[in-house]
């Protein structure tokens, strides 16, 4: 077994609007994200309110980290591998990434630790890093890209794994577990219902809930891909 499984920390992110409503946003806000807006519209007669609502918590100038789910390998007793998640939350999303920064750079001096997510490289990964330096955070090195070769980046992206090579289309983390024939994340919430939940039903734990699901289908899903089962 390869050993460097041991050093993945397989990650997740929810996140939501900054603010509950369009209506909330600070004025010197407003109409940068009309602009956005303007460019987002798929039905002319959606407003720029009402796509906040839908679509603010994707954009992390304008959202926000609400949990983040972790995980890692290990041996279980009877000598088999197993994981071990936790999903991390805070009072606020500055001491929820200063949790999240603490853990990795726990790590700093193994310079074989990987991160990995789902679409992590065009979502988890930038969105942690932005809503760092937004709440004046120092990045961990292991989101801190500046001058390193492309090699020297330990990130995984199951996603990328998956295209192959081909840039033409997104797979989901949902459609790639009914694939493997992995129990989907997906149960009473979905990815799409987090922003409400979270500002409509303040409902943190059942986000909490579902993001810890997706971390052990994501470790699951890599599994797979390298042709090995997983004790969950």
């Amino acid at each position: 077994m390869d050993p460097l499984l041991f050093n993945i920390l397989f990650l997740d992110i929810e996140t939501a609007a900054l603010y509950k409503t369009y209506e909330e946003l600070p004025e010197r806000f407003k109409p940068l994200w009309d602009k956005k807006a303007s460019y987002l519209k798929n039905d002319e007669s959606l407003t720029s309110a009402e796509i906040y609502n839908e679509r603010a918590a994707i954009y992390s100038e304008f959202g926000q980290v609400i949990c983040i789910g972790i995980g890692g390998l290990y041996m279980n007793e009877k000598k088999e591998l197993s994981l071990k998640t936790k999903v991390l939350s805070a009072g606020s999303e500055k001491k929820l990434l200063e949790q999240f920064s603490d853990i990795v750079e726990r790590h700093k001096a193994k310079n074989s630790l990987q991160l990995c997510a789902h679409n992590g490289k065009e979502f988890d990964f930038p969105y942690l890093s932005r809503r760092m330096l937004i709440n004046g955070l120092k990045l961990p090195d292991a989101l801190d890209l500046a001058g390193k070769k492309p090699w020297e980046i330990n990130h995984i992206d199951t996603m990328e794994l998956w295209k192959f090579g081909d840039y033409k289309k997104f797979t989901s983390l949902d459609l790639l577990a009914a694939v493997f024939d992995i129990p989907s994340s997906k149960s009473d919430i979905s990815g799409a219902d987090v922003n409400r939940v979270y500002h409509e039903e303040n409902d943190l734990e059942k986000i909490k809930e579902y993001c810890g699901r997706d971390v052990g289908v994501l470790a699951q899903l890599l599994l797979k891909m390298r042709g090995m089962d997983l004790k969950l």
